[in-house]
């Protein structure tokens, strides 16, 4: 059991890696949809308010979240069904 762990972790980097890649881009094209501006506001920009930099903070934790838990989950299913292990 503790192989499946210690193997399983570059495969958990990796896949949270490829999944923030995925989730950025999601983030972005979500932003653009809903506020029809191509860039979201960094919490230093001067020339936004506090509630479109709070709605753009509260949505990209929110997408992040989602798609960390969705890649973490499917990386620990397809573990599981190649090892016959939990890797968690």
């Amino acid at each position: 059991m503790k192989a499946v762990k210690v193997l399983y972790k570059p495969v958990g980097m990796t896949l949270g890696a490829v999944g923030g890649l995925v989730a950025g881009a999601l983030f972005k094209r979500v932003w653009k949809a809903a506020g029809h501006e191509d860039d979201a506001p960094d919490a230093t920009d001067e020339d936004r308010g506090w509630p479109q930099i709070m709605l753009a903070a509260a949505l990209e934790g929110l997408i992040f979240s989602v798609v960390r838990a969705a890649v973490e989950r499917g990386g620990a299913v397809a573990t599981r069904r190649v090892t016959g292990t939990w890797p968690g």
